[in-house]
């Protein structure tokens, strides 16, 4: 099969707007994800995989910093507390051309806080402020951070403010605050992301006291609905798992969120659009299901949704599976999936069988 040409409009928005992101998520936003959310929305900000400075610095860079221009904008997530590292990875960055690096001051994680790095920092607001001035000195492009609301027994508004106003004095001037505190000991990653309790109210009283801020919202946010009523009080919202797992919450976020009044692109016009890069990567190496596996959840509350699932996880991981899996998926709902490809023969072509579903 010849590589077809990406399809036109299916890159991202040339400006840069914090109302609605995805989250960085560890394993989940990788290239391929992001290529296709920025099919569902072309606004939303989409943000890397937290990625170390180290892995940059002494590891397969053109690999981990890889994207496809139609991802953008996107944002790039670092994991370091070395200034001299982390300027040396911002201007990386951005020749390669992302549109904002972000710090991450969130996660909890024993590796993370060996290497000194994520929500940990948080106990060090001079050292955060001397990364951010490090990095803002060396590009032009945004740098922003992304943190808790405390840490442990570090956890009061007073905390919280001081951290803030620290590292807004080294020169940062966008907090993408996840609105639950990170218990260091105690609680593993997956906890830290529920057990906290969610306190808006103090990150609304950041915004309230640092008014020249840009004050974006995490946590807890689970539609579109929920985004709309919070940004009524804050510049931004970024959605973190509810998107992976329904990414088609998204479709409706250019109009709802940016005033964009372009089409709705519905569930066959994404899988269209998608058709093209599938091919293009099969034709690199890339295996099927590395792809396969971030679109488990488009058909999230359609009915089919879990046949769908269970289709692709059952086709696509086999060996020497390739464009084809899709072509021939079984008809959901209302969805034609793509048939104007390479037409297939009776030979290639197979039949799919309902069986019991399993957990």
């Amino acid at each position: 099969m010849k590589n077809p040409t990406l399809p036109e409009g299916a890159g991202g928005f040339p400006e840069l707007g914090r109302r609605l992101a995805v989250a960085p998520m560890l394993d989940w936003t990788d290239r391929h994800c992001r290529y296709f959310l920025r099919l569902i929305s072309r606004r939303t900000l989409l943000y890397t995989e937290m990625i170390t400075t180290g892995a940059i610095l002494h590891g397969d860079r053109d690999r981990l910093l890889a994207f496809h221009p139609r991802e953008k904008p996107l944002a790039v997530q670092l994991g370091g507390c070395d200034p001299g590292e982390l300027a040396a990875c911002a201007r990386l960055a951005e020749a390669l051309g992302f549109d904002e690096v972000n710090l991450n001051v969130g996660c909890p994680s024993g590796r993370v806080q060996r290497g000194r790095f994520g929500a940990c920092l948080m106990a060090e607001p001079e050292r955060v402020a001397e990364c951010v001035a490090a990095m803002a000195a060396s590009v032009s492009i945004p740098v922003t951070v992304k943190t808790r609301i405390g840490i442990d027994q570090r956890d009061s508004y007073q905390d919280l403010a001081q951290f803030v106003a620290t590292v807004a004095a080294g020169g940062c001037r966008t907090f993408i605050i996840h609105a639950r505190k990170a218990w260091l000991n105690g609680l593993s990653p997956k906890e830290n992301r529920a057990v906290p309790p969610l306190r808006y109210d103090l990150v609304e009283a950041i915004k309230r006291d640092f008014p020249a801020l840009e004050i974006v919202l995490n946590g807890g946010i689970g539609d579109l609905d929920q985004a709309e009523g919070h940004l009524a009080r804050f510049d931004g919202v970024m959605i973190g798992r509810a998107v992976y797992h329904n990414p088609y919450l998204l479709a409706e976020a250019d109009r709802r969120i940016f005033g964009d009044d372009r089409p709705i692109p519905s569930r066959e016009d994404i899988l269209r659009g998608l058709f093209p890069y599938i091919a293009e990567e099969l034709a690199k190496g890339t295996p099927l299901h590395a792809m396969t596996r971030h679109l488990m959840g488009l058909f999230h509350g359609v009915p089919g949704g879990r046949q769908w699932r269970r289709y692709l996880s059952e086709r696509a991981a086999r060996p020497g599976a390739d464009w084809r899996v899709l072509r021939d998926a079984p008809f959901f709902g209302t969805l034609h999936l793509v048939r104007d490809a390479e037409p297939a023969r009776p030979e290639d072509r197979t039949e799919y069988t309902e069986r019991p579903y399993h957990r």
